[in-house]
């Protein structure tokens, strides 16, 4: 009994850390809605410039991630999450009181470190204040929360938008990012020793838990690459290489970026629930490596589905499917990273982590477009992904086999 009130004082404050990161989403989530449409409010001189300052942040946290968790290592996660909610609150206004191309690309800069202190914060509570027996189940309800700041995002700001303006509209989400601070002051103790990064275990480069380590980086660089990249950045054109700009459904003509925002969509409302639901299964004893296994067969065999132009409702069926193998993965990929950290520094491990992703995610539009552009693009795209979903999950069946051989040999050695 003594330890509950403990564990429940921990897992309030993995809540609160996403609270305050979904409340610092929306502004950036606004602006992938608004932007494309109002960039004359902001000052722009042309469409193409809102590409750029829409990819800019991505970029920024490249050389910033491995700064900014130099910085965690020195200073408690409140001060780091003050600082971003500070950076992240401050920008989101400034999209209302600033124009023109240059200070937009200082302001989606600044997103871009605000959001390296937020991502590498919340993979640090996670890693130092869920309990070992439940770090699935915390994994998946901090990203399931923390993702219904993109969907508020999009939806409020796609409808508010149009009637009170660019300017308005971001001026009030600025707002709403700052009542991180308060919440962040009330909700974090003072104290200091359980943020400590752990000691730093030599690992040989031979041994199984380096290749683990190694083959979680590599997955997790695939998984953001292919998900938040090229799936992300692309759907909207596959929708309309299948089907042009308009599509029948059930007797309604819908158009391609309103079924595209709405899959999209559908993600963030499913992701608080399903994540959870996910962790908590992977929790279970010997479980997380096959569900992982698993749930990248199943994205290889949903991404080859949409390559193809299948009748609208059957292709809609295999688009949910990848969207609902997304949120597994990228859960499942998250809390393998939590469990690796456990072995050596959490801070220098998931820093790695994260600016891999980082790198992933910058880099996939840019590849998801380079290819498309080819002659049988989408296919090649499309098939691409889906046999990098099947090698990793291959390269995981390995991994969990040497693991049980290496379990086995170790109750011998204790025999």
């Amino acid at each position: 009994m003594a330890k509950k009130p403990r564990t429940t004082k921990n897992h309030n404050i993995i809540t609160l850390t996403a609270v305050i990161t979904a409340l610092s989403l929306l502004g950036d989530s606004m602006l992938y809605i608004a932007l494309p449409i109002f960039w004359k409010e902001a000052g722009l001189d042309s469409i193409w410039q809102v590409g750029i300052l829409l990819s800019i942040n991505r970029f920024i946290r490249l050389p910033v991630g491995p700064a900014v968790g130099w910085l965690y290592k020195r200073i408690p996660l409140k001060t780091g999450l003050l600082i971003a909610v500070c950076i992240g609150g401050l920008t989101t206004v400034g999209y209302g009181l600033f124009k023109g191309f240059i200070a937009w690309i200082i302001l989606r800069s600044l997103w871009g470190i605000a959001w390296s202190f937020f991502r590498i914060g919340g993979l640090s509570a996670v890693a130092l204040y869920s309990d070992e027996s439940r770090r699935g189940e915390a994994m998946g309800s901090y990203n399931g929360i923390y993702r219904l700041g993109s969907l508020a995002g999009m939806l409020i700001g796609g409808l508010l938008v149009p009637y009170f303006g660019l300017t308005a509209v971001s001026i009030v989400f600025g707002f709403i990012t700052l009542i991180g601070i308060p919440l962040i002051l009330l909700g974090f103790s003072e104290k200091k020793q359980a943020e400590k990064e752990k000691k730093i275990q030599h690992i040989s480069s031979f041994s199984f838990e380096y290749r683990q380590k190694l083959l979680i980086i590599v997955s997790g660089f695939f998984i953001t690459l292919l998900i938040q990249g090229v799936l992300t950045a692309t759907l909207s054109s596959l929708i309309n290489h299948h089907f042009g700009k308009e599509i029948s459904l059930a007797g309604l003509i819908i158009s391609v970026t309103f079924l595209s925002g709405l899959l999209q969509s559908a993600r963030w409302m499913w992701e608080p629930l399903l994540a959870k639901k996910i962790g908590r299964w992977s929790d279970q004893k010997s479980v997380r490596n096959p569900l992982f296994i698993g749930s990248l067969f199943f994205s290889s065999l949903s991404f080859s589905l949409i390559s193809y132009n299948l009748p609208a409702e059957v292709w809609i069926v295999a688009a949910v499917a990848v969207l609902l193998c997304a949120t597994a993965v990228t859960t499942l990929s998250d809390t393998l990273a939590i469990d690796a950290a456990k072995h050596t520094g959490a801070l220098t491990f998931l820093t790695f982590y994260s600016v891999v992703q980082d790198a992933g995610a910058a880099l996939g539009p840019f590849l998801g477009y380079m290819i498309i552009g080819l002659k049988n693009g989408f296919s090649y795209l499309f098939w691409g992904g889906a046999v990098i979903f099947s090698l990793l999950g291959l390269l995981w069946i390995l991994l969990h086999a040497e693991k049980k051989s290496v379990l086995a040999g170790k109750s011998e050695s204790a025999l």
